[in-house]
């Protein structure tokens, strides 16, 4: 709120990236469950992930926010474009617009005050939740799984109290995610542990985001896909979704 008046485009920057924020909790959160389970590090530059595409060796301008989400920031000043290397070794997605790209070249992406060029790894599957304002709000229910065709995919959603240290006495959660692109089944994994609060039922809409087919990255989209889940393992054919 000391950014700029509250119509100012800036301010509606900040206000769209807050949100978009609390909607990827899920993501963010397992992250973080990832970084105490793993010693995992949630901001990465390009080198960690792309160790074999020489030519991140020397970009210090981009990061990988988690396993699957690229971040491009424009630091020009009243730069409104800037270029973006995609690593080799797997296909992306622009996150705005779903253009999808293949790894290993440099693309010059639009970058207007509202849109910082954020890209997304193929075969990440992404989990989104409900609008929220702080994490102990209300569960994480229904999550929508966002999966990006291409390449085989995993994720494991991480959840517990959130608001106290029993995580440490091993007091959480853990759903293990899976694409196979060969099969295009997504395998929604057996549970793992419990916590006080955990929704033993809940939903997950899946969504599938094709390369074939761009399509506008909406959060707020109808689900290709609505699943019922109790802890049991799931699998869902995509093929025709």
């Amino acid at each position: 709120y000391n950014i700029a008046p509250e119509g100012h485009p800036a301010f509606q920057a900040i206000l769209a990236y807050d949100k978009l924020r609390y909607r990827l909790m899920p993501y963010i959160y397992s992250m973080a469950g990832m970084t105490w389970l793993n010693d995992y590090t949630i901001m990465r530059p390009l080198v960690m992930d792309f160790g074999s595409d020489s030519k991140v060796l020397d970009i210090k301008d981009q990061f990988m926010f988690g396993p699957d989400l690229m971040v491009n920031p424009v630091c020009e000043y009243k730069a409104r474009s800037r270029d973006v290397y995609l690593p080799a070794g797997t296909g992306w997605y622009d996150f705005v617009t779903g253009k999808y790209y293949p790894g290993g070249q440099a693309v010059s992406c639009s970058a207007p005050l509202s849109n910082i060029p954020l890209f997304v790894k193929e075969g990440a599957i992404l989990p989104v939740g409900p609008y929220i304002q702080y994490t102990s709000e209300k569960p994480a229910d229904p999550v929508t799984l966002f999966v990006f065709e291409g390449n085989d995919g995993s994720f494991t959603l991480y959840e517990d109290e959130n608001t106290n240290y029993n995580y440490e006495k091993g007091h959480y959660s853990l759903i293990p995610l899976t694409y196979s692109e060969a099969t295009r089944v997504l395998t929604i994994g057996k549970r793992k542990g419990d916590f006080e609060g955990m929704l033993k039922s809940r939903t997950f809409n899946i969504v599938v985001i094709s390369k074939g087919k761009s399509r506008k990255m909406d959060l707020n989209a109808a689900p290709a896909k609505i699943i019922k889940y109790n802890g049991t393992e799931q699998q869902i054919n995509l093929t025709n979704l």
